[in-house]
């Protein structure tokens, strides 16, 4: 018999991010919410926490799951380690529409929608959970030449 497997899941990328979380079941609605994320599966364990799940933004999967200390004791949400290690950035049709949604459900605005010097418009928000999400929309397609000059004229900004 045939071994047909492919090495890479139908429907998923080569990189696929996992979240840790403390409370996987709500995550997994305001994902909803603020996303429009598709819960495309979990699997609950003992004691109700959640030992994988997977959502659908666009078409990208996501996996997350709750923390579990007794087996892996230095994998840490957020709010338990107290601090954010990365951001998942989103790219959206509409970084402004999406960005309200978000703020809307209940994230935090960590910096608001601006044009980017590299040719998006861009903002970042941190969820209840405490992951960081990164939203943005193409306005440009820029070389990286421009973005080189355009990022040098944005530095001398920052420093007055």
């Amino acid at each position: 018999m045939a071994n047909n497997v492919k090495p890479v899941p139908e429907g998923y990328h080569t990189v696929t991010p996992s979240l840790v979380q403390n409370d996987t079941k709500h995550a997994l609605e305001f994902y909803k919410k603020a996303f429009g994320a598709e819960t495309r599966m979990t699997m609950p364990m003992a004691g109700g926490r959640i030992g994988h799940a997977e959502i659908k933004i666009g078409d990208s999967v996501i996996f997350m799951s709750d923390e579990f200390p007794e087996m892996s004791p230095e994998t840490k949400s957020p709010q338990s380690a107290g601090f954010v290690t990365g951001t998942t950035f989103l790219y959206v049709p509409d970084v402004d529409a999406v960005f309200k949604r978000a703020v809307d459900a209940g994230a935090r605005v960590v910096m608001p929608v601006t044009d980017m010097f590299w040719g998006d418009r861009f903002g970042k928000v941190a969820d209840p959970f405490g992951h960081h999400w990164g939203i943005a929309t193409r306005k440009e397609n820029l070389t990286p030449q421009e973005i080189q000059k355009r990022q040098a004229e944005w530095e001398k900004t920052m420093k007055k």
